[in-house]
């Protein structure tokens, strides 16, 4: 036998010798078992701790059957829809700084802008793709401006999603759609925006947002409840500083009124400035209708119209 042969062997043998002793326990030699709950490694034969205070390397989340872990399991960062490669890809700083916050060079700041530049081109590599990026930076923009929260985002960029695969785009803008994404995501949520306020942020003109939306909720079988002129409460109420009685007294003539059958055939937003309107003087707070106009984003006419409208809804109910 060659002396390298021999050296490979005593080699095996030490290891397997080390092997062994860690699986055994040193006062028994009993098996040695890991409690994952408590940290720790014991023996199965005498309850001898050998390690305490072991580093748990699982995951964070629970799963309480096979399906339920496979469906938890991830590697990397979640996938978002609210991206047009689901943030998959790589994102590279604009700013020309290294990890410490040092400023480049100028060899390394033209080498970060040339991979810049392909990373931009490897992200959108087809017509479909430059598509939706733009889209989805649309629905972002608007949905900044309009405070809505990440959900009704997220719901956006799925319906245009949609709507792209089922060739909806053809014909109409795509600021268009995705401004009807953006009103339709938010009505399903139960965050409604009035059709003006989503004109204000957006870059087409009312009418077409108006079109479009009708197309896309037709085609792509939308279930959008009729928004709720409640919905509108506590934001009117807040923007006024309105005290939580005004904003439960709005909510109660809002109710009169569905009761009456008022509502039906009104803007849902009309009403809701209205009731506001109607509720701050009930409660003795000042406000103005031209300050609640302003919130609403409605005429002053329109608030005295459904004024009148609610409290005379109020008067015609039976007495408890």
């Amino acid at each position: 036998m060659s002396e390298n042969t021999r050296a490979r062997t005593r080699t095996t043998e030490e290891t397997n010798e080390e092997s062994s002793e860690q699986t055994a326990c040193p006062e028994c030699g009993g098996t040695l078992l890991m409690d994952d709950e408590h940290g720790e490694t014991v023996c199965d034969d005498c309850g001898l701790v050998v390690e305490e205070g072991e580093i748990d390397r699982g995951p964070e989340w629970r799963a309480f059957d096979a399906s339920e872990k496979d469906e938890k399991s991830r590697v990397g960062a979640p996938t978002t829809n609210m991206m047009h490669d689901k943030g998959l890809s790589t994102n590279i700083d604009w700013r020309d700084k290294d990890a410490y916050g040092n400023s480049l060079g100028s060899r390394q700041r033209q080498k970060m802008q040339r991979l810049r530049k392909w990373n931009e081109r490897f992200r959108t590599r087809d017509s479909k793709e430059r598509n939706l990026k733009q889209a989805l930076g649309e629905i972002d923009r608007m949905a900044s401006a309009l405070g809505l929260p990440e959900n009704v985002r997220e719901t956006a960029s799925v319906i245009y999603r949609r709507a792209l695969d089922e060739d909806l785009l053809p014909g109409r803008s795509i600021e268009g759609v995705s401004t009807a994404s953006v009103y339709a995501a938010a009505r399903q949520a139960g965050v409604p925006r009035s059709l003006d306020e989503i004109t204000d942020v957006s870059r087409v003109e009312k009418s077409e947002i108006a079109r479009t939306y009708r197309y896309v909720v037709r085609e792509l079988g939308l279930e959008v409840q009729p928004a709720d002129p409640e919905s509108y409460v506590p934001r009117f109420a807040s923007s006024l500083e309105l005290s939580d009685e005004a904003e439960h007294r709005a909510r109660q003539l809002l109710q009169n009124a569905k009761e009456q059958g008022v509502h039906s055939g009104k803007s849902p937003v009309g009403l809701a400035a209205a009731a506001v309107y109607a509720a701050a003087l009930l409660t003795n707070e000042k406000t103005t209708q031209a300050a609640v106009s302003e919130v609403a984003d409605i005429s002053e006419v329109t608030i005295r119209n459904r004024y009148h409208e609610l409290l005379e809804a109020e008067q015609d109910l039976p007495m408890a």
